[in-house]
């Protein structure tokens, strides 16, 4: 699941015994939830416990040897603890990872000198030096909580989140086929404070995919098995044999690319030079790909594809991008989520059908649109995010909120849903008087407590959490 590094505080002058058996029944809760620790032993410090400036480096070095594998750092403190040997654990690491404090509680039956931990007050002085060192932290639900507890395993989850989105987003790589299309000036963003940011963005010619499709044979064992794939994926009634293996050579040059560049998600220029001079749309194989939590994006939107992956990697369930785009009657807190579409089947409940692109079809020709995934977004709770870098000030911006997909149903082609989200009206003034694109990216679940922490106190970005 993950990897956290655990740092035991001390301070002799409270019982140490108490850290021998903090220290052990926070390290079987992790075993339990299936998260490893790495953490000093009995044999390298007293009970395995973090007091002096010596046994603050030991604990480093630990960290620093075992740094590629660590994806946070978890502080425990089953009595007051050292304040500055736990500061200096994590400065002299050198490691930039999220940092979750916690402190056990005391039985107020048992405040002798001899059980008496001090760890509610000892939490304080920690994060008062995590400050002091610019160490950025998270906290417990909790002031103080004990580790067998529901609360705090739920709190241990939530943070190992918050560490798959940052560790994630650090070093994410997308790949952006094609160009934006022209009128969709709407999903402009900068490449380099994305760079700046630690994401990547390839770009890969559409010319060049459509070149590489050209040399595929339709009876190839690659192609073939695309197309059971498909066949598989989503009910094809109507969708004509030529269209489908279109579809899958699409998809097999695609995932050699995504395998090779080692792209984390797509954004592709969906409209409309693929229909005009391919003869197909690519949403049934992007929907697939978001279905396996590697999302793709539609019209080459890159930031919103930013959004999806963040979803993504906190809910670990698949993500989509829609519009914002139809009021639901005069219900001010609801309105329709839309596309045309390329929704991954996890949001659909498995029941989205094959379909073509109604849209482009006039323009087009219906034959040559074939490949959307059509349906309703099942009732769910969900997070939306967008995310947005503003050139003129040098940063990446964003939202996020949770609301609700109901059950309720529109007679419309593509994919959709209706969405309720408390204050929608205060959000929608929101999203215009700052400037955000129309796109907006969702999943199942609520994760926007997680992205909020992710994105504001460990990536630095801006950020407005809707509540």
């Amino acid at each position: 699941m993950a990897t956290l590094g655990l740092i035991v505080g001390n301070r002799g002058f409270f019982p140490s015994e108490l850290s021998e058996e903090g220290r052990k029944r926070v390290l079987k809760v992790l075993a339990e939830l299936g998260i490893e620790a790495v953490c000093l032993t009995p044999e390298d410090t007293p009970y395995g416990t973090v007091e002096t400036y010596e046994e603050a480096k030991k604990c480093a070095a630990l960290f620093k040897k075992n740094a590629e594998k660590i994806d946070g750092i978890l502080v425990t403190l089953p009595n007051f603890g050292d304040e500055r040997g736990v500061a200096d654990s994590i400065r002299l690491s050198g490691l930039k990872v999220p940092v979750l404090v916690h402190a056990f509680p005391d039985e107020t039956t048992e405040l002798s000198i001899v059980k008496r931990r001090d760890s509610f007050c000892g939490k304080m002085s920690t994060c008062n030096n995590l400050k002091q060192y610019n160490i950025p932290f998270s906290l417990t639900q909790l002031h103080t909580v004990a580790p067998e507890t529901e609360g705090f395993k739920a709190d241990l989850t939530k943070f190992v989140a918050i560490c798959r989105v940052v560790k994630g987003l650090r070093k994410a790589r997308f790949g952006q086929i094609g160009v934006r299309p022209v009128n969709f000036t709407t999903v402009r963003y900068s490449e380099k404070i994305l760079e700046h940011n630690g994401i990547a963005v390839e770009p890969y010619d559409l010319a060049e995919i459509l070149g590489q499709i050209s040399r595929l044979q339709d009876d190839e064992p690659a192609v073939k098995t695309q197309v059971d794939a498909i066949k598989a994926y989503a009910s094809t009634a109507g969708v004509s044999a030529e269209a489908l293996t279109k579809m899958a050579k699409f998809a097999v040059v695609l995932d050699r690319l995504i395998e090779e560049h080692e792209w984390n998600g797509t954004a592709i220029q969906c409209w409309t030079a693929l229909e005009e001079y391919f003869g197909v749309v690519p949403c049934t194989v992007m929907s697939m790909l978001s279905n396996r939590q590697n999302p793709s994006a539609c019209e080459a939107d890159i930031t919103g594809l930013v959004g999806m992956y963040a979803l993504t990697l906190a809910s670990e369930r698949p993500s989509a991008l829609l519009d914002w785009n139809n009021n639901f009657g005069n219900d001010p807190d609801k309105c329709v989520l839309f596309h045309c579409s390329n929704l991954p089947q996890d949001l659909l409940g498995n029941q989205g059908a094959m379909d073509y692109q109604a849209i482009v079809a006039g323009t087009v020709g219906k034959e040559n649109t074939y490949g959307t995934i059509t349906g309703r977004i099942q009732q769910t709770k969900t997070t939306f995010c967008r995310v947005s870098t503003d050139d003129l000030s040098g940063q990446i911006r964003a939202y996020v909120g949770e609301g609700e997909i109901t059950n309720e149903t529109l007679d419309t082609f593509g994919g959709y849903g209706v969405m309720k989200v408390p204050q929608l009206q205060d959000l929608l003034h929101y999203i215009c008087e700052h400037g955000f694109e129309h796109h907006v990216a969702i999943s199942s679940g609520g994760v926007g407590e997680i992205i909020n922490e992710a994105f504001t106190k460990y990536l630095n970005w801006q950020i407005y959490y809707h509540r």
